[in-house]
This record gives C-alpha cells, structure tokens and sequence, in this order.
C-alpha cells in the first residue's frame, strides 16, 4: 500500500470522530507582529498565581516574550541566559516572559523549574503571538512606547543581548 492510500484510509477512518461532535483543531496563529510597528495588544497569564498582564500595563518597560520548548537544546542553553540578564537588569525596565510552546512539558512539570529561575513563565498568551516561522527559541522585543524591536527565531548569547537591550533600556519613553 502507497502512502497516499494510507493517509486516504487513515482519514476515512477519523471521519466517524469527526462527526461526533468534536472541536476542529485549532488553525495556527499568524503572527501579526512586524518590526518598526506598534506591537499588537496581548495578555499573558502567568502561571505563576494565574496573574495576567498587558501589554498596556507594561508600558514604558522593554519586554521580551520568549517563546521556547522543553525539547529545544538552544533554548535550554538561551534560558538561564535569559534569567540571569533579567535578575542584573530588571530594576532598569525590562521585562521578560517565557512563553512554554504547546508541545512542552505540562504546566505542573515547568513550575519546578521556574522555582529556580526569576523570569515570569507563562500559561498563556492572547493576542497574534506566535513563533516566527515555527521555530524555537523565538523572542520579540518591544520597546519602552510599545514598538516591535526585534522579532526572530534564533537563540540569543550575552553579547547579543547586550546589542539589542541596552539601548533599548538607554531610551526614555516619549
């Protein structure tokens, strides 16, 4: 049997499940977030407690949203890189947030590492985030008057972070 045909029988045998009622599967978010624009509204709920923050409560700080998975060696290795930045330079206005990719470990599982770490995790996020061209580790910054700054799939190490926040952290917000 070819694949075509397989995938023609596996189909047809979830057509009766289909029918029963379920809920489509959701459609995958497009991300909505472009460089040099204002950054869309969102609401992240932390698990941490269940807050929920916004992007207009955040105003006149730099956010990063990392968007990361268990799996993924570079964002195991970014995630301390991360934690440590924010833990040295909170107090100067930057924010970061840890968005746990759907294919994750459970939340229960991921708080006992965010125990250790001082980055806010979070359970969910509202709004046309997502990963930039399906790949993790992918981060988003947003500047003090709530502009794109960056928005990549890529890891990134010290110095990298150093060229993208510290003038970011310099501006005032207008």
């Amino acid at each position: 049997m070819g694949i075509s045909a397989l995938c023609t029988r596996l189909a047809l045998a979830a057509l009766p499940f289909s029918l029963l009622g379920a809920a489509p599967a959701p459609a995958p978010m497009v991300a909505a977030v472009k460089v040099g624009q204002p950054a869309p509204p969102f609401t992240l709920r932390l698990i941490r407690g269940g807050n929920k923050v916004s992007l207009d409560e955040l105003r006149g700080n730099v956010i990063v949203l990392n968007f990361w998975a268990t799996w993924c060696a570079p964002c195991r290795k970014e995630l301390p890189t991360l934690d440590r930045y924010y833990e040295l330079r909170k107090d100067a206005g930057l924010r970061v947030y840890a968005v746990a990719t759907e294919d994750s470990l459970p939340v229960y599982q991921l708080k006992k590492l965010f125990d250790v770490m001082h980055i806010d995790p979070v359970r969910s996020i509202k709004g046309p985030y997502d990963v930039v061209g399906n790949a993790v580790p992918t981060n988003i910054i947003i500047d003090r008057n709530g502009v794109v700054r960056y928005a990549k799939a890529a890891a990134l190490d010290l110095d990298r972070l150093n060229e993208l926040l510290v003038p970011l952290l310099n501006e005032k917000v207008k």
